[in-house]
């Protein structure tokens, strides 16, 4: 993968195939500190320890359309590779957390990507799932969180044109908003 708002995708993606209801996304920039944090926590079914220790490697999946998993063991890798780590905290029937750090300045950092594009993806594509997003940058903070739209809308469709337009500027501008001028 080439941008790590992908790697959040993949990652979003199995929170979804692990039947969770609440999605949480996170990224955080601090440019003083030099770190760039993101996480993924569900309430999905978890995973027991054994698991846990096992996700990291490309030959383990829970995936039975192929044998590879390479999404997690990718990211980790990446992290490592720029003075960063991947930790994953998950307990069966509790959910699960991955979190990833990188050292925001290190040559080798991939770019963070279409980040609002990707939430708006996870958000149209998932409707029935609690999905929050958060964005901090340098202490500017973007939090969407669906639920309140969602209850205002009733049993109008994410998919109707007006609603679409709004979440994807509301995505946007936000993040355009928050994020480190460099």
């Amino acid at each position: 993968m080439r941008e790590l708002a992908l790697h959040l995708l993949d990652i979003a993606e199995n929170s979804v195939a692990a039947d969770a209801g609440d999605i949480t996304i996170a990224v955080d920039e601090d440019s003083k500190k030099d770190r760039l944090k993101m996480s993924v926590e569900d309430n999905g079914k978890g995973m027991d320890e054994d698991m846990v220790a096992r996700v990291t490697d490309p030959f383990v999946t829970s995936r039975t359309t192929r044998k590879v998993g390479l999404g997690i063991p990718l990211l980790k890798a990446a992290a490592e590779a720029c003075n960063g780590y991947l930790r994953i905290n998950s307990a069966p029937g509790k959910g699960t957390r991955l979190e990833a750090e990188f050292q925001r300045s290190h040559i080798d950092r991939m770019p963070l990507g279409d980040l609002a594009g990707t939430w708006f993806e996870l958000l149209v594509a998932w409707p029935q799932i609690h999905w929050i997003f958060r964005y901090r940058a340098n202490g500017n903070e973007f939090l969407f969180d669906d639920a309140p739209i969602k209850n205002e809308l009733g049993d109008v469709s994410l998919s109707e044109p007006a609603i679409l337009t709004y979440l994807r500027e509301t995505l946007q501008e936000g993040i355009k908003n928050s994020e480190i001028k460099d």
